[in-house]
């Protein structure tokens, strides 16, 4: 029997496909009624050597990276293998990436070939005269549109660069401090960057889940979020390759369809950001709510106001933490610590909060956190092609997370805002989850986001405060109504400002709002934009 490292992406894979061929390690679904996506760490093993053999006639070599343009199907991870496989690096790109950010972040990641969902290829083929590359293009048939590739496009079909039955590819296993993939932030208020993840920061962070995450040999994960988000990739996947778990994902995420997804599988934990909450709060109540077999929820930004609700709602625990793809992590593991903490540092970091001028902060006292490896290793981020941005992040040998958080006597640490972002009106600090859940409980409402803009008063670092809805029925919406809940509910320092009314609230692949699209509507569609009238 071969023994691979565990460090390696392929090699972990290559293990547990021979202590564990048979194991359904990964079910994809898109809908009650369509055909589920399953497979086995043998499937895994051979579809990823498979795939393998394709790339390199494409002409890849160890090194050289390549896009998944795709929501979650199970040939993301089949690529993800293969990608192991022969040395290369994948770079996972939200599908609904369009215009100069899908040929950025093709660009910035230097990517020589795409692999493409065909309900992406539109988008894709509209900004190939912006890629100097000129990548190969494979296009994943899914049958959501239909697709005819001319002759002379140059595309080719995913299937085309399968080959199936061959021996297996050479195993091209670089170090484990190789890189394993691309992923990008995030971009939520500017370009995002490509951080370098290791095979060996990817493993060792999915071999130590079970520890930091409670997972037992019978738990089922779920998750909806996309597998271009570090949080589908290693809370869920790779947690459950790492440790011969069942999980569940869907193709994209649906919070009318959270509870019956995991009673239909017997999921017993799911992952949820902060904006996901929100939105699966205000869901209307229904008398089985609690009737699902959900042990925990692993949680990243539940908001303390609606916390205890939610889990009495639900019938569930709630397992908080905070982390970013870059480093740095936090757990506030399951009645332990204090309703609305982000947690303690894990034990193998040291953390420390500080304030503008670097200096520490005091128990109660805002601060800006970092983390470092507990020896004091220097802490480093490599940002693709950035050294300058990579430099600041670990600047004097601290992961700067660029979020103000607060500890408290215990030691226990509360997020309060991101650098920047935090909303501060009339000199006090809004939390605008508290606003979310007053307009989230409202019948009329399908989704709510708050967030601040620069004060009409002109006071430096002040801001109004706007909330995003989302109404269920439009046409009926009273803009007017929500104002007066917020009045009659909370304090007269968190009535919103202004009431933005919208489709959507636009999001990243992890779900984030993102609000410079946001402002962009706030300013060009006024007629959206109500006032509370008094």
């Amino acid at each position: 029997m071969t023994v691979y490292s565990d460090l390696n992406f392929a090699g972990l894979i290559g293990n547990r496909v021979q202590r564990m061929p048979d194991l359904d390690v990964l079910t994809v679904e898109n809908g009650a009624d369509a055909p589920l996506q399953t497979r086995t760490y043998r499937q895994l093993w051979e579809n990823g050597h498979a795939l393998a053999w394709g790339l390199t006639r494409l002409g890849l070599q160890p090194g050289d990276s390549f896009a998944l343009l795709m929501a979650n199907h199970a040939e993301f991870v089949d690529a993800m293998l293969a990608a192991a496989i022969t040395g290369t690096v994948f770079v996972p790109i939200d599908p609904r990436a369009r215009g100069e950010k899908l040929a950025f972040f093709l660009n910035n990641a230097r990517c020589r070939a795409v692999i493409a969902a065909d309900y992406a290829l539109a988008n894709l083929c509209a900004v190939r005269e912006q890629l100097p590359l000129l990548p190969a293009i494979a296009v994943l048939s899914t049958g959501e549109v239909e697709q005819v590739l001319p002759a002379d496009s140059g595309l080719l079909h995913y299937e085309d660069l399968l080959v199936s039955g061959a021996a297996e590819h050479p195993l091209n296993l670089p170090s484990d401090e190789a890189p394993m993939q691309l992923i990008f932030t995030s971009g939520t208020t500017g370009d995002p960057k490509g951080i370098v993840m290791t095979h060996r920061r990817y493993c060792e962070t999915a071999l130590i889940t079970d520890r930091v995450f409670g997972y037992g040999n019978d738990d089922r994960p779920y998750s909806g979020l996309s597998l271009t988000h570090a949080n589908a990739q290693l809370v869920t996947l790779g947690a459950s390759l790492a440790l011969g778990l069942r999980c569940v994902l869907s193709q994209r995420f649906s919070k009318s369809r959270l509870w019956d997804i995991c009673r239909r599988f017997g999921c017993t934990s799911f992952t949820l950001l902060g904006g996901m909450t929100t939105a699966i709060y205000a869901e209307p109540r229904r008398p089985d709510d609690a009737d699902n077999p959900v042990r925990f929820v692993v949680s990243a930004g539940m908001p303390k106001a609606i916390w205890e609700n939610f889990a009495e709602r639900f019938g569930v625990q709630i397992l908080e933490f905070y982390g970013a793809a870059e480093g740095g992590l936090t757990i506030n593991p399951v009645g332990i610590g204090p309703v609305g903490s982000i947690g303690k540092p894990v034990p193998n970091l040291r953390h420390r909060i500080v304030d503008e001028a670097g200096n520490d902060c005091a128990p109660g006292e805002p601060g800006e956190l970092l983390f470092q490896p507990i020896d004091g290793t220097p802490f480093k981020v490599e940002y693709f092609g950035n050294p300058d941005a990579s430099a600041k992040k670990c600047a004097n040998g601290w992961l700067h997370m660029g979020d103000v958080v607060v500890a408290d006597a215990a030691g226990w640490l509360y997020f309060q805002y991101r650098k920047g972002s935090g909303i501060r009106r009339n000199g006090d600090f809004i939390n605008g989850a508290f606003i979310e859940k007053a307009i989230a409980e409202c019948p009329e409402v399908d989704d709510v986001y708050v967030y601040g803009i620069p004060s009409s008063n002109g006071v430096p670092g002040e801001k109004d405060v706007v909330a995003a809805v989302v109404p269920k029925l439009r046409g009926e919406f009273d803009p007017q109504l929500i104002f007066r809940i917020c009045r009659e509910r909370l304090e007269a320092n968190f009535v919103p400002s202004y009431l933005q009314v919208l489709e959507q609230i636009p999001k990243t692949a992890s779900e984030k709002p993102q609000e410079r699209f946001l402002l962009e509507a706030l300013q060009q569609d006024r007629a959206n934009v109500h006032c509370e009238a008094r």
